[in-house]
């Protein structure tokens, strides 16, 4: 039997990372942001605005904070919805693969900008029926799962 070289508290670690679907129902229109060209991961993929959870923070919190570092909107956790969860196996920087929580804002203040223009090349609302095809391919399917039935969250096991 082979013994991991990870020390006992990383062994079961799994990265959570929020995200969240800026929902205008009235325009029909959803805010996605383009990755940077030299983004680690998906260079130049649209995505939604998403990041990881810090220490001891809530993933609403977390899904607010991002969201306002990203784009400059605001919006009250207690408001946000889950769309879908993701469960990803791939990547390195947990062994046990990734949660990407994935909420729903229908409700928001201020306007859109591209707030953090190091890691983003733009941010751009998208009609939901006309999707730009660079999306982030899990981002995607849970985005077209949440406009295809906004109650009911779909949950992807991407690489188990």
């Amino acid at each position: 039997m082979t013994r991991s070289a990870l020390p006992p508290a990383l062994e079961s670690h799994t990265l959570l990372v929020a995200a969240v679907i800026v929902h205008d129902e009235a325009a029909g229109r959803v805010l996605l942001l383009q990755r940077a060209a030299g983004s680690k991961f998906a260079p130049l993929h649209w995505d939604l605005p998403c990041g990881k959870a810090g220490k001891g923070e809530s993933v609403t919190a977390a899904a607010a904070r991002e969201l306002a570092e990203e784009t400059g909107l605001t919006v009250d956790p207690a408001t946000l919805r889950v769309a879908g969860i993701i469960h990803g196996a791939w990547g390195v920087e947990a062994p046990n693969g990734f949660l990407t929580v994935i909420f729903a804002a229908r409700q928001w203040h201020g306007e859109p900008v591209n707030a953090e223009p190091r890691k983003h090349a733009q941010v751009a609302w998208f009609p939901v029926g006309r999707l730009p095809a660079e999306l982030v391919p899990d981002r995607r399917e849970a985005l077209l799962g949440y406009l295809r039935s906004p109650g009911e969250p779909v949950v992807s096991t991407d690489g188990f």
